[in-house]
């Protein structure tokens, strides 16, 4: 149960922890943090996603050291036997990166959930929002760090030639294809030899609801023979996209356990 939907979060909006993680690409000029301050769901936290990624690295939003990640969840008041459910009012679904990172430190993944449709679908059904903010009561968060669900440069560079696991990239096309610049200075055009490509948007529906589990099937099957394969990577160009990919390939394989390149493009881009 990657995913709850707003009927679900309504109903149990009193008995489980919520996460706004909205992120904006910095081109759109949005304040995530801004946003939330004027408007969130009732009792939602706010969770940084720049601030809250690796500091001693030029590469963004990579993943924190583990006492960090016990210090970034207990500032927040999250115990490690939560329910939480992780929502955004982003184009880029960065809801999904959180949702990742936690399962990554060791939340029970069947405790970890998306709001589908995020905050925009939340308000159009008329559903309750606020300004007051959060009271956080700290809590002693301890993390299981697992370390298999993250790929490097080297092991991305090996499989080159191995073919242990297949890298699909969540950028669009024309990115992927080396046919337009990088957003991101520094970064050559191109993709990782031998990977695909699946835009993160094709799993999507206009409202950033996620396609039904038939739609996504046929997505996915446009890289893989059989869609319960298990050795799945994903990439993009700085490690939140990828996840929107992890996730929606966990609704259809659900023995899946997401696996991402943390580095992404913005670290094998690097000219």
């Amino acid at each position: 149960m990657s995913l709850v939907e707003t009927d679900w979060l309504k109903k149990n909006i009193s008995n489980v922890k919520i996460i706004d993680c909205s992120w904006h690409m910095p081109q759109t000029k949005r304040n995530g943090f801004e946003e939330y301050k004027s408007q969130h769901i009732p009792n939602s936290i706010f969770f940084d996603l720049d601030n809250n990624s690796e500091k001693e690295t030029n590469l963004p939003h990579m993943l924190v050291k583990t006492d960090n990640w016990e210090k970034i969840l207990s500032n927040m008041g999250i115990n490690n036997n939560d329910e939480i459910i992780v929502y955004d009012n982003s184009d880029v679904i960065s809801s999904c990166r959180c949702w990742f990172n936690l399962i990554y430190f060791g939340h029970d993944p069947n405790l970890v959930h998306v709001l589908n449709g995020g905050i925009k679908k939340w308000i159009k059904e008329n559903n309750k929002v606020t300004n007051n903010i959060t009271k956080i009561q700290p809590s002693n968060y301890k993390s299981f760090e697992k370390k298999e669900l993250v790929k490097n440069k080297k092991s991305i560079d090996q499989n080159i030639n191995e073919q242990k696991f297949k890298v699909i990239d969540a950028r669009s096309k024309e990115r992927f294809e080396g046919k337009i610049q990088e957003p991101r200075k520094g970064l050559r055009s191109g993709s990782i030899k031998n990977s695909f490509c699946i835009p993160f948007n094709q799993c999507l529906n206009d409202d950033k609801t996620f396609k039904s589990n038939e739609d996504l099937k046929l997505i996915f099957k446009t890289c893989l023979e059989n869609i319960n394969e298990k050795n799945i990577v994903f990439s993009c160009g700085s490690g939140v996209t990828a996840c929107v990919l992890a996730l929606a390939y966990s609704l259809i394989n659900d023995k899946y356990q997401p696996c991402i390149y943390d580095g992404s493009w913005a670290e094998y881009g690097i000219i």
